[in-house]
C-alpha cells in the first residue's frame, strides 16, 4: 500500500476552511450512523437471533462493500459524480429508510433531510478552491 504524500491535491487541506472541516466530519458520522441504522434494520428482519445476526451482517456488509469501492476518498472505483452521489443515497439514504423501517419516522425524516444538506455543501465546498493564505 503506498501513502500520499503531504500536499496531495487528492487530499484537500482543511487550513483556513473550518466549515468544511466541520461538514466532512458531520458526512463521517452521517457514514457512520447509515452503517448502524443499516445494521440495526437487517438485525430486525428475523426472529431467530442467528438469522437476525447474518442479516444484519450481511446488510452491514453490502453497504461497506459498496461505499469501499466506489463512494470512499480512495475508492477502488472511481466513477463519475452522479455514480458516487447513487451509491452516496443509496448507503446514507438506505440508512435513513432503515430507521424509518425500525419504527422510528421523525428520526429518519431528519436524518435524511441532514444527508441531503451535508452531500449538498459537501459537493459545493469540493468544486470551490481552498482560499489564498
Amino acid at each position: 500500500m503506498h501513502e500520499r504524500p503531504v500536499g496531495d491535491p487528492a487530499l484537500p487541506s482543511v487550513a483556513g476552511r473550518p466549515w468544511w472541516a466541520a461538514n466532512e466530519l458531520l458526512a463521517f458520522l452521517l457514514e457512520l450512523a447509515a452503517l448502524a441504522c443499516l445494521f440495526g434494520w437487517g438485525f430486525s428482519l428475523a426472529d431467530n437471533l442467528a438469522l437476525r445476526s447474518v442479516l444484519g451482517c450481511a446488510v452491514l456488509a453490502a453497504a461497506i462493500a459498496l461505499w469501499a469501492l466506489f463512494a470512499a476518498p480512495r475508492a477502488r472505483f472511481r466513477p463519475p459524480l452522479a455514480g458516487v452521489l447513487a451509491v452516496k443515497a443509496l448507503v446514507l439514504g438506505g440508512g435513513a429508510f432503515a430507521l424509518y423501517g425500525v419504527g422510528h419516522p421523525t428520526a429518519a425524516a431528519v436524518m435524511g433531510a441532514v444527508v441531503v444538506v451535508n452531500t449538498a455543501l459537501a459537493e459545493t465546498f469540493r468544486r470551490r478552491p481552498a482560499p489564498a493564505a
